[in-house]
């Protein structure tokens, strides 16, 4: 069994403009940075064997600061990142209507099924390298579907309409056994 403990990254510039970043590198802000030490400050008493993160400097930088104290690996990895928006990348997240493309990419993008897949694959590594392990995962929206995909029996239609309690950086827990669920 591995135990995921999931914190999406910190406050970015594009999230304070409202901008849906998708694959764009976009930095934390000032916020973001203060968040993310904070991050740390709520993992400090958890005993963890490694930090898995988006390859995207928001997430990154999210991991480098939460646990900069900490001898344990961080390693970034691309199939965490977010929903590749194609044409809508930095559009106003207003304009994104997800529940549209579930299984239709967006334009010149990928669709929440291709992205929910990808992290199933990042999940089948891991847990064949880390299994009776703990490790943080810090990504994306598309990264939460995942997890909350691959966790249980729920659609991706009812996980797009979930409404999700957020605060300034929420932390989930999730474990995993393998197989995974399948498709």
């Amino acid at each position: 069994m591995l135990t995921i403990f999931y914190s999406p990254h910190a406050t970015s510039v594009d999230n304070e403009a409202g901008r849906a970043s998708g694959h764009a590198d976009v930095p934390l802000s000032t916020r973001g940075q203060e968040q993310a030490q904070q991050l740390g400050l709520d993992y400090k008493t958890q005993a963890l064997d490694a930090v898995f993160c988006s390859d995207l400097q928001r997430a990154q930088t999210t991991g480098k600061i939460a646990f900069s104290d900490r001898h344990i690996p961080i390693i970034p990895d691309a199939r965490l990142r977010e929903f590749d928006y194609g044409q809508l990348t930095q559009h106003p997240r207003t304009e994104l209507a997800l529940e549209t493309h579930l299984t239709e990419p967006f334009p010149d993008g990928e669709s929440i099924f291709l992205a929910v897949q990808r992290v199933g694959y990042f999940l089948r590594e891991v847990l064949t390298n880390y299994d009776g392990k703990t490790i943080v995962v810090i990504g994306h929206v598309a990264t939460k579907y995942g997890l909350e995909y691959w966790s249980g029996h729920s659609t991706l239609e009812a996980i797009v309409n979930m409404i999700w309690e957020w605060r300034d950086i929420p932390i989930w827990r999730y474990t995993f056994d393998d197989p995974l669920r399948s498709d």
